[in-house]
């Protein structure tokens, strides 16, 4: 049986990059609704009604656990589509827990980069307000970067002026943390990592999203049933072009080369 993936667009690569080096041995299904790409500036009824179509022909590929890889997603819908489907659905969210608990130790702020959608929604400001005693958390939007991402624009010399211009007002100096609150977000890393003073670390939930995703796998006994294998469709059409698929195996490649 396989894992499904699903996204917006090509944002869960980077969540899927992270599964396949923790659970190597799995095979893969990876939904990029990019017919409906992006989801941060649509209303909430038309995102569910968006993933629940996807969720449906995910749950037709004989997958034994979904991953919603993307925050958006998770925020929109993720106890709704719980309540339908008999099988463990994974979702991501901001990882907010963990730099609050390192800015506490620094007296510095955290930063939270996610798209309109996540940022005003109720499962993100509920998170914060149980989280955030000291107010130390601030948000800004970024829907440029996932217009670029699908784009695949990656180019420093195109995305660093978008990041200047919408970092501005924001004294970079007085944060600790930055969180990658979009899984499209970690494909800029390395462009982030030149904006922001060295002190500050840039985090994102994907690894703490797939360590949930092998214990559930290890809990219901269908961990390790495969060899790596990862089909890719958008909007429930399959890639059969190799120059498209090779597109997304780029994006893996590009998280490889930012681990690195």
């Amino acid at each position: 049986m396989k894992i499904g993936f699903f996204d917006s667009g090509i944002g869960g690569t980077t969540v899927l990059y992270q599964a396949l080096k923790i659970l190597p041995n799995e095979d893969y299904v990876y939904y990029a609704d990019t017919a409906h790409v992006p989801y941060g500036e649509k209303t909430k009824s038309e995102i569910k009604n968006f993933m629940f179509e996807a969720i449906d022909f995910i749950v037709s590929q004989n997958t034994k656990a979904i991953v919603i890889a993307c925050n958006t997603g998770t925020s929109a819908a993720i106890t709704d589509l719980r309540q339908k489907y008999n099988l463990p659905i994974i979702g991501i969210e901001p990882a907010v827990k963990p730099a609050i608990q390192k800015s506490h130790q620094t007296g510095r702020r955290v930063l939270a980069l996610a798209t309109n959608f996540t940022l005003k929604e109720e499962k993100f400001n509920n998170l914060v307000t149980n989280l955030d005693n000291e107010h130390i958390v601030d948000g800004l939007a970024l829907p440029g970067l996932v217009e670029f991402a699908e784009k695949f624009q990656f180019q420093e010399s195109v995305v660093m002026p978008y990041l200047v211009e919408q970092l501005e007002a924001f004294d970079l100096n007085c944060y600790e943390t930055v969180v990658l609150g979009c899984t499209h977000f970690p494909l800029y890393k390395d462009i982030l990592r030149k904006l922001f003073p060295q002190h500050v670390d840039i985090i994102d939930g994907s690894v703490g999203t797939v360590n949930n995703l092998k214990r559930t796998l290890a809990e219901i006994k269908k961990i390790g049933e495969g060899s790596g294998k990862i089909t890719f469709y958008q909007s429930g059409i399959k890639l059969e072009d190799p120059e498209i698929v090779d597109r997304y195996i780029h994006l893996l490649d590009r998280m490889r080369s930012i681990d690195a």
